[in-house]
């Protein structure tokens, strides 16, 4: 048993990619400070910096995300909640069960589950024995479980959750017809005067006309770029 919870590298292919092209580009901009093709000549210690520096930068924070900013955004996500304690609680996409089990913590008679299709291509080590080992260390066993499901065809009731839950998960779906079906089975688990809280940094757009038309009262805030750079 690990003496403490694991919740993984988000997207760590892209996080490995961008780092190794930014140093590729930055240190090529050294070695090379010309490159001659004919009669052209490409100042490459002039261009090859920028892109490099980007492409660095852009992995480094996302790293800084899956190391500290994703748990200030779970906080403020479940703080958007106004929590009795006996909800039932789905999170869509749960991975290493970060949001699951920072709801399980506000609760006291309810009961969440996570669903995911444990792909590690999104996230690091992202399978249903690594997150129920997170879960059992922090203590919240009896107040969880886990499923492998498909977000586009949920294996629950209608009206069976009071809040859904989904961080960074529905725009792993490559469809859009996908993704829109994804938020239809969102609202028929929901019951009525639940509350669904979908977090993405991109489609949000798509999703918030595809939960209208499903019924749903939706307001829709910015991407708060101190969570999620």
């Amino acid at each position: 048993m690990p003496q403490k919870p694991d919740y993984g590298i988000d997207a760590p292919g892209v996080i490995r990619n961008l780092l190794v092209i930014g140093a590729a580009l930055t240190i090529s901009g050294i070695l090379f400070p010309t490159i001659h093709f004919g009669n052209v000549t490409i100042l490459w210690s002039r261009s090859a910096p920028w892109p490099g520096a980007s492409c660095l930068a852009g992995g480094f924070l996302m790293l800084l995300y899956a190391k500290w900013g994703k748990f200030r955004h779970r906080d403020l996500m479940l703080n958007m909640v106004t929590w009795r304690g006996s909800e039932r609680v789905l999170d869509v996409g749960t991975g290493r069960g970060l949001l699951l089990i920072g709801a399980a913590r506000r609760l006291t008679t309810g009961h969440g589950t996570g669903i995911d299709v444990w792909s590690t291509k999104d996230l690091s080590g992202n399978s249903l024995e690594r997150t129920q080992a997170n879960i059992d260390v922090e203590g919240v066993r009896d107040k969880v479980d886990l499923k492998s499901d498909d977000a586009r065809k949920l294996s629950f009731p209608d009206a069976t959750f009071d809040i859904v839950l989904s961080n960074l998960c529905i725009h792993n779906i490559p469809e859009e017809e996908g993704r829109a079906q994804a938020c239809r089975e969102i609202a028929r688990v929901l019951k009525p005067g639940g509350i669904a809280l979908i977090s993405d940094f991109i489609n949000t757009g798509s999703y918030q006309k595809t939960f209208a038309a499903a019924g749903l009262k939706v307001s829709r805030s910015p991407l708060n770029l101190l969570t999620y750079p």
